[in-house]
């Protein structure tokens, strides 16, 4: 007896709409800066000595990069230090903080996720992707929740074989 079995792919006939935060993660060069590196014996900020420094660094190494800054030495550094180092890169520098590398991606999912626009999701059933081979801070997915609540029909978390209904609205 012959049958035709004919195959359906019934995630993409579910109206299901796969959601992936890492295409939002903003591309560029994050460069760290450390302080440490402009003081003293690593230890005492010098103003003079400080800001000889900073007019020695070429902004043209930083230019459309994400930079942060940060202080790994035992010491405390005032805040004009903090000033000086990006009032010369700001002009050259896609973004800069102060902070870690991980500081910076928070702040960069923030803003991506704040200026994005989401109406193509509006009274969608939406699936955030739950793998990726790029580091999201977990900060991100919070902020993707406030933004969808409100304007999804429904929200989960993972894959189309595998996942995590959060909310129906």
């Amino acid at each position: 007896m012959s049958e035709e079995f004919e195959i359906k792919n019934k995630v993409a006939s579910s109206g299901l709409v796969n959601f992936d935060l890492t295409d939002l993660v903003p591309k560029g060069i994050r460069k760290g800066i450390d302080l440490k590196d402009f003081l003293f014996m690593e230890m005492i900020l010098k103003e003079k000595d400080f800001r000889e420094k900073v007019a020695a660094i070429n902004p043209e190494e930083y230019r459309d990069q994400y930079v942060y800054i940060y202080n790994s030495a035992d010491a405390i550094v005032p805040l004009w230090a903090y000033f000086l180092i990006t009032a010369k890169l700001t002009d050259v520098t896609k973004k800069i903080i102060f902070g870690n590398k991980e500081d910076l991606e928070v702040m960069l999912m923030h803003n991506a996720i704040q200026t994005y626009n989401f109406d193509e999701l509006k009274d969608k059933r939406v699936l955030v992707k739950g793998c990726s081979d790029k580091e999201i801070p977990e900060n991100a997915y919070i902020e993707l929740v406030e933004q969808l609540k409100p304007i999804v029909k429904s929200l989960m978390f993972g894959e189309a074989c595998s996942n995590v209904p959060i909310f129906k609205n």
